[in-house]
């Protein structure tokens, strides 16, 4: 039993010196949210300035619009995601035909592992002012959007376009927990006259609450991630105002205009959030239904 473990513990070896060098090492950097860095000292020859990034931070006008923007991205991210891929694996689940069930499959993952870089192209092809998007709606006499360049239309794209990319992959984990239902549940609905929908709403969804709320908990961590890579491709200075979150800020401050120091602070900042935002609903998915993930 010893020589299994030790086997097992082996293969754990290359991720974990992954996590290692790519997740821990790098946190020293951390410091440099508590000093003014300069290249020349380096991280620990520069000078110490406790919270005066931080103090700085909140006294920007803007950083209160880039988190309202961050939450309101990533929550509309979060939930239609969530919910739609509920849905498809519920419907995906009822098709009986093997390979237009593997069909729907492919072509519903496929977006999950393509990258912004790649995507970014065909939304604004699509969405641009000649895009093919606006060529029907000029046809059916609503006339042309400016979906890139408005602060109106802007942030409901980013969320449609990102629900698009990976409802379907997100899918996957709700599937395996509708499979992994005892059938025998569903026998005695049937003879108890359930129909579909009260099967769903009675035996379905009672299954999977444990999946969604470990989902849930987990992307709540992710509050303040709301996707530097789509929003980097996709936005420009015309929507700032509703487009521009803490990771392109952070982008902005720290990499063109070099402070590092107070992109650090920003991003510190963020990582809290998240980790108290996760130990909080972890707390409560405890509390009421005894579901969580540590």
């Amino acid at each position: 039993m010893r020589s299994q473990n030790a086997m097992f513990h082996f293969m754990m070896l290359p991720g974990m010196i992954f996590l290692i060098v790519f997740s821990y090492i790098p946190m020293v950097g951390i410091i440099m949210a508590f000093e003014n860095f300069t290249a020349a000292k380096g991280i620990f020859g520069s000078p110490f300035v406790g919270l005066k990034h931080f103090q700085y931070m909140f006294s920007l006008p803007d950083i209160w619009v880039i988190i309202r923007n961050t939450l309101c991205i990533a929550i509309g991210k979060m939930l239609l995601t969530t919910l739609l891929a509920i849905i498809f694996a519920i419907l995906l689940n009822e098709i009986r035909v093997n390979w237009m069930k593997k069909t729907i499959q492919t072509v519903v993952y496929l977006p999950h592992f393509l990258s912004w870089v790649i995507l970014a192209t065909v939304v604004v092809n699509m969405f641009n002012l000649d895009g093919s998007v606006n060529q029907i709606l000029n046809k059916i006499g609503i006339g042309s959007m400016n979906f890139l360049g408005s602060n109106t239309l802007f942030q409901p794209l980013l969320i449609m376009t990102d629900v698009w990319k990976e409802f379907g992959y997100s899918s996957i984990v709700f599937l395996a927990a509708i499979t992994s239902i005892d059938p025998g549940l569903y026998e005695a609905a049937a003879i108890d006259g359930a129909n579909w929908w009260q099967k769903t709403w009675h035996v379905t969804l009672p299954g999977m609450l444990s999946i969604i709320l470990l989902i849930s908990v987990m992307n709540i961590a992710n509050v303040l991630n709301a996707g530097f890579d789509q929003v980097y491709n996709l936005y420009s200075p015309m929507v700032y105002e509703t487009g521009d979150i803490i990771d392109t800020y952070v982008y902005r401050m720290g990499l063109l205009n070099h402070q590092y120091s107070f992109s650090t602070a920003v991003g510190l900042f963020k990582s809290f959030v998240g980790m108290f935002l996760m130990l909080f609903v972890n707390g409560l998915s405890k509390k009421f239904t005894d579901a969580r993930i540590f």
